[in-house]
């Protein structure tokens, strides 16, 4: 699935994303299992809500990490990855 930045995202039917202290990381559960995930990920799924564009997602990663640059190639591909792995869909 190809991203546009005008893509409002959400988390699948059946999938919660939270922090989980005994793996002291961000985690997707869905009913199969768990996804553990590094920082990136954690961070970039925790701005997703089903309510922002990916370009919304974007700005804000960049104001919370602007030693980073430029994120904008690096969130997209991470977002087509989870939409491919079916743990997003398209609002």
């Amino acid at each position: 699935m190809d991203i546009s930045t005008d893509n409002v995202l959400r988390l699948r039917r059946g999938f919660r994303f939270q922090w989980e202290p005994a793996q002291q990381c961000h985690v997707l559960l869905y009913p199969e299992g768990m996804v553990k995930l590094n920082e990136s990920a954690g961070a970039i799924l925790g701005e997703v809500d089903g309510k922002r564009t990916v370009t919304d997602i974007v700005t804000a990663l960049e104001q919370t990490f602007p030693e980073a640059g430029a994120l904008s190639n690096d969130v997209c591909q991470f977002l087509e990855h989870a939409c491919n792995q079916h743990w997003l869909e398209v609002s």
